[in-house]
């Protein structure tokens, strides 16, 4: 490491850190990355569980509505540096891509890792010294404008200065890759404020769900809504999984971040399931007897493996109050059909950010200039990727927003 200043000091590398570095480096500049953990882009790697879906290949305004609080503020970053630049410069350091359902961009290995080393390799190649086992201790701002960065370094501490500093630590999800919160005390220290951060895109607690044991259970073509205090202020179609503790699944993480915002509000949150959408009552009616008719079923749990898996029966008995080997009669079917169509799940809490995909938020975006990344209140300070308060649902938008904003970043941290 050099013993002059850097023009730019970068705190975290994960994809919106290597990617600023990448950039900036590129751009001219001297550039010191620093990594707490033993290899860059921890989180990256395990993205997509494992598969790595880095974009997605929707228009810009369907994108940012995807985007929570304010998809706006990204705007200047993805003029510059969007899913079809994206995939363009993953072309050009060797990654090819792929294009799956619902717009959905993987590598065509399909292997996250792989998109992780071409892109940490990239930055190298354009000049970055990436530091790993870094961990940063003390960040100050001197009189003559230096930033000085303190740092642990395989037992040794050490200390470095730059014109520039640039914060991408991420958030407080999967903190086992390194995402601890460290980049909110730093700007914090530097005279910045938090929104309260909370885990998004998180699996849901359920009251009493323990005891039927439901070992990853994934039901298909489920309909959702969430009522707060009685009132639905949210609902999705699709796959729903159900847990040992709740439910999780693509709608049930999508919906996350309004129902921990109900729950931490102290709002009651419950969620009512329609098991057969496709079905009004009537054509479930019909279905019933037709299952019925001719056959030798004549108990209620019999039934009920026509309908869904042997699994959810225990479940289903106790929400439609039926014994499973009751006799089917006209009371039970409709007891059948009316729980099909409406079950409730009391929610009684989230897990925790291990669990989570993703952080809600973080460095205040009125405190930071869109179209640079510039901290409004530090000169020289800059965010990028999960330490703002943006977050987004599923399907590639979180990481494009990553590298949009490293690359905006990492632009305008050059000489």
């Amino acid at each position: 490491m050099k013993s002059l200043p850097f023009d730019i000091i970068i705190v975290g590398a994960g994809a919106a850190g290597v990617t600023a570095a990448g950039r900036a480096a590129g751009l001219g500049a001297s550039v010191l990355l620093l990594e707490k953990m033993e290899k860059p882009l921890r989180k990256l790697r395990i993205s997509g569980k494992g598969r790595g879906n880095i974009t997605n290949s929707k228009p810009i305004e369907e994108f940012l509505q995807k985007i929570h609080p304010d998809g706006s503020f990204l705007r200047p970053a993805f003029s510059l540096f969007f899913n079809t630049q994206l995939v363009k410069f993953m072309g050009s350091i060797g990654v090819r891509t792929v294009e799956e359902r619902g717009g959905r961009i993987f590598p065509a290995s399909q292997k996250a890792w792989d998109v992780a080393e071409a892109l940490q390799k990239w930055a190298r190649r354009m000049g970055a010294e990436i530091l790993c086992n870094a961990q940063v201790t003390g960040i100050a701002r001197g009189e003559n404008g230096l930033f000085s960065v303190t740092f642990n370094q395989n037992g040794a501490k050490r200390t470095a200065y730059s014109a520039k500093l640039l914060l991408a630590t991420g958030g407080l999800a999967y903190p086992a890759t390194g995402s601890t919160g460290d980049g909110y005390s730093f700007a914090k220290k530097l005279g910045h404020s938090l929104t309260p951060v909370r885990p998004s895109l998180v699996p849901i607690e359920v009251a009493g769900f323990s005891k039927f044991g439901f070992d990853d259970l994934q039901m298909r073509n489920v309909k959702v809504a969430a009522a707060a205090n009685g009132k639905i202020v949210d609902e999705a179609f699709g796959e729903l999984t159900l847990t040992k503790f709740g439910v999780s699944g693509p709608i049930i993480l999508r919906m996350s971040r309004g129902i921990v915002d109900a729950l931490q509000a102290q709002r009651e949150v419950k969620l009512l399931l329609d098991w057969k959408p496709a079905l009004s009552k009537l054509q479930l009616q019909n279905r019933l007897k037709r299952e019925l008719q001719g056959s030798s079923i004549s108990d209620v749990g019999s039934l009920l493996r026509k309908l869904m898996p042997a699994p959810l029966i225990p479940f289903f008995t106790e929400q439609a109050k039926l014994q499973a080997r009751a006799k089917v009669c006209e009371n039970s079917e409709r007891k059948i059909v009316d729980t099909l169509k409406s079950c409730t799940l009391q929610v009684s809490g989230y897990r925790p950010f291990s669990e989570a995909i993703i952080t809600a938020g973080g460095i205040s975006l009125s405190e930071v200039d869109a179209n640079t990344m510039q901290s409004k209140l530090v000169p020289g300070l800059y965010f990028a990727g999960e330490l703002l308060d943006v977050d987004a649902d599923t399907g590639g938008y979180n990481l494009q927003m990553a590298f949009s904003t490293g690359w905006l970043a990492g632009g305008e941290c050059k000489m």
